[in-house]
């Protein structure tokens, strides 16, 4: 099926960075893919060629987020200081490009008051739609009782968390990764397989933990077309059964009501078809994850996505006005 009639188009996990964070988190004891070099102008770049880009490949709007970087591992005082001014020059760009971007803000979670409280400016005073955690933070999941005043945050200021994954613990890259040529190691730790099933458990963590129950109303976005969550929920729930006695509702029913998925980087139709039939039209929103997938290849896969026009409008930037608050428009 081809969908090519005039529709406006809202991408949700589109990466950004800058001169400081880069400064700030370069190692010299871990080598950077290759790849992830030659897209550093890509990232970097915040104004008429990005937008140039989202031109050529008919997207409408981007919201930016922080790419994975490594503020998780600096000092905590030096991390927030950096995260707050990497905060205020997202704020900036947006402020120039209203139509073209919107925010989700960067947090460091080692003080979780601190962050908290860095969240309620992201939304209040910068107009941000929300904030994205990325992975682990001293090898704690989410989870963990201290970061309760984040989800406070979030269930107060009624803006969703948008969860993305980072490379695991080092005693995990160790254990589970070394010992391949070249970069392959860290590429299966990461996004070819590694830090999307390590998301899809640190979701079923927040979900057993009974998250959900004291905070009825949070959502959470997760990218690349569900983290594998879709596929083994039900999984899950059978045997979360024979443990999960403080729940109040099932496993599925959790994941349904408090989860969005987005298309980030999963332009093939089998796993969009789970996830469809796992959460439906009004829970998945459409994502590039911009520099590390095409913005070409994003709007051609959703052209062709198996859907009607009243779901696809859903996907394309219905979904993620109504979940974001974003101005509906009608091309």
């Amino acid at each position: 099926m081809s969908n090519d009639r005039p529709m406006r188009t809202i991408a949700l996990e589109e990466h950004f960075t800058t001169p400081e964070v880069q400064k700030a988190t370069a190692r010299d004891d871990v080598a950077v893919p290759e790849f992830f070099k030659i897209l550093q102008s890509k990232l970097l770049d915040l104004g008429q060629g990005r937008i140039a880009d989202m031109d050529a490949a008919g997207i409408d709007m981007q919201v930016l987020s922080l790419a994975v970087s490594g503020l998780e591992k600096m000092e905590p005082a030096s991390a927030t200081a950096l995260a707050r001014d990497t905060n205020d020059t997202l704020a900036a760009t947006v402020r120039a490009h209203p139509d073209r971007f919107a925010g989700f803000g960067t947090l460091t979670v080692q003080d979780p008051e601190k962050a908290a409280a860095e969240f309620e400016r992201c939304i209040r005073q910068l107009g941000f739609k929300g904030v994205m955690l990325n992975g682990t933070t001293n090898g704690l999941f989410l989870d963990h009782p201290g970061y309760t005043p984040l989800f406070e945050a979030a269930q107060h200021l009624d803006v969703p968390i948008y969860l993305h994954p980072a490379p695991p613990p080092q005693p995990v890259q160790e254990a589970y990764y070394r010992g391949l040529p070249g970069e392959l190691g860290y590429l299966l730790s990461t996004a070819a397989w590694g830090w999307h099933v390590e998301t899809g458990m640190h979701c079923l963590r927040l979900i057993v933990s009974g998250l959900f129950d004291r905070f009825p109303k949070l959502q959470i976005i997760i990218g690349h077309m569900g983290e594998d969550m879709p596929y083994s929920i039900v999984r899950a729930e059978d045997v979360f059964a024979q443990g999960a006695k403080n729940l109040q509702r099932r496993i599925t029913e959790y994941f349904q009501e408090h989860f969005y998925i987005t298309t980030s980087g999963y332009f093939t139709i089998p796993p969009y078809l789970c996830a469809l039939q796992v959460v439906g039209a009004d829970h998945i929103l459409f994502s590039v994850d911009y520099p590390f997938s095409s913005n070409r290849t994003g709007r051609e896969f959703l052209n062709t996505l198996p859907a009607s026009w009243e779901d696809l409008e859903k996907i394309a930037h219905r979904n993620a006005e109504r979940l974001l608050k974003l101005p509906a428009t009608r091309k």
